[in-house]
């Protein structure tokens, strides 16, 4: 396939990128940060790289955003790459969030986790309303929860980002924090498989 400089240029969830891996002269940055190590045209770049889990057999990757000094401007991406097919797939694609203050608006994933009931579930670090959402399995986003939790005034909401999200061993808890002040969340559902 032809070479992809950067994984923002990608517009449709299902979209598939065939996977290459090159040596990093200088891994451990002792002497050049491994970002300048190699000029354009060399390898594929992402923007806002964050959060990731293993499951499904691969690995899945969040980028938070893409902004103006990118090719296509998005919200966030979550890709899957799976090792033994060497691809990278994007599952998941939240377009620019006109609204961030709008509730059900989602952008900024960051941190994720596998259901144990099909599809993923995100913690937002976006603009605005915090949430933790949902995708299914064809890239459909739904709401789970909310961040009410104000750490600015009242004139000015501030809504700190959720993080660390995981389920218990048995799937019935999904555990978040607050990363602002500091607190932890179980919940209990009810848990569905959802609908693709």
């Amino acid at each position: 396939g032809r070479f992809v400089d950067d994984l923002s240029r990608a517009t449709r969830t299902g979209t598939v990128y065939g996977v290459d891996w090159v040596d990093v002269p200088d891994r451990d940055a002792r002497q050049v940060s491994t970002r300048k190590q190699f000029g354009e045209g060399q390898v594929t770049r992402a923007r806002k790289l964050e959060g990731m889990w293993w499951g499904d057999g691969g690995v899945y990757i969040v980028s938070s955003f893409a902004r103006a000094e990118s090719p296509v401007q998005h919200d966030g991406q979550v890709w899957f790459y799976d090792p033994r097919r060497r691809t990278l797939t994007l599952k998941v694609l939240l377009g620019v969030n006109p609204d961030p203050g709008k509730d059900g608006a989602f952008d900024g994933p960051d941190n994720i986790t596998v259901s144990p009931y099909g599809g993923l579930v995100i913690a937002e670090d976006g603009e605005g309303v915090q949430h933790l959402f949902g995708a299914t399995d064809s890239g459909r986003t739904y709401p789970i929860a909310r961040n009410e939790l104000n750490i600015g005034t009242e004139a000015e909401p501030e809504y700190s980002e959720f993080t660390g999200v995981t389920f218990s061993p048995d799937g019935r808890t999904l555990y978040a924090n607050i990363q602002t002040p500091g607190i932890m969340v179980a919940i209990t559902g009810p848990w569905k498989r959802q609908k693709k």
